[in-house]
């Protein structure tokens, strides 16, 4: 990447409901935007005490209407169906080893490769911690469905999954989804990922249209 280059850098959880939300409009925002470098980077949402039975996170039947109202996203019939069994639980960290397993096969597509992972769980209700999980995304992807299905057991996938919950930390993520640009100068926080989503390409090109190339 060139020094001029501005790197956006997308903090994500593919557990995350505002996230699957969020993330097709951001794919469309950069999509016409080839000036712009996308890196993703997972954050530990349900890791230590958060991992629970889905019943026991009591925002979430109603925060998906929000994000329905707020983004236009669907949560399919089989995530609901887990919704009302409440007992499927979240684990971060497996998703987190499953996005580095899957962006190591396409790095370009890591954007892409994240808006499946959360399309999986919250429309098709497969969970993230199941190896055919990632070997039907990738796959999809015309990538190595076996070296995908390997992620969540990989030594390495786990370490990048831990180091990227550190990373998220110190760029100060306190929620998910969050957007930082770095023109060069060090990440910032960019506040556009509450704002209507259909105006996340007009925000992009205002702070970008400040940027010398």
């Amino acid at each position: 990447m060139e020094a001029s280059t501005p790197l956006l850098i997308y903090a994500f959880d593919a557990y995350c409901g505002w996230c699957y939300g969020f993330t097709p409009w951001l794919r469309r925002a950069v999509a016409d935007r080839p000036h712009i470098a996308v890196e993703v980077v997972s954050g530990g949402l349900f890791t230590g005490s958060r991992r629970v039975p889905i019943r026991e996170l009591r925002h979430i039947p109603t925060a998906r209407h929000r994000v329905t109202a707020h983004t236009g996203a669907v949560f399919g019939p089989a995530f609901l169906t887990l919704l009302e069994r409440g007992d499927f639980v979240m684990d971060s960290e497996d998703a987190a080893a499953g996005l580095a397993g899957l962006r190591d096969l396409a790095p370009t597509r890591a954007l892409d490769l994240a808006s499946a992972m959360s399309y999986a769980f919250y429309h098709d209700g497969h969970s993230l911690s199941d190896p055919d999980t990632y070997r039907t995304i990738a796959e999809h992807y015309e990538l190595d469905g076996d070296a995908a299905a390997a992620a969540l057991t990989n030594p390495a996938h786990q370490r990048q999954a831990r180091l990227e919950f550190t990373q998220t930390r110190i760029l100060g993520v306190q929620s998910y989804p969050t957007l930082l640009l770095d023109t060069g100068s060090g990440p910032r926080i960019l506040e556009v990922t509450h704002t209507a989503p259909s105006r996340i390409s007009e925000h992009l090109d205002s702070i970008l249209a400040a940027i010398p190339f």
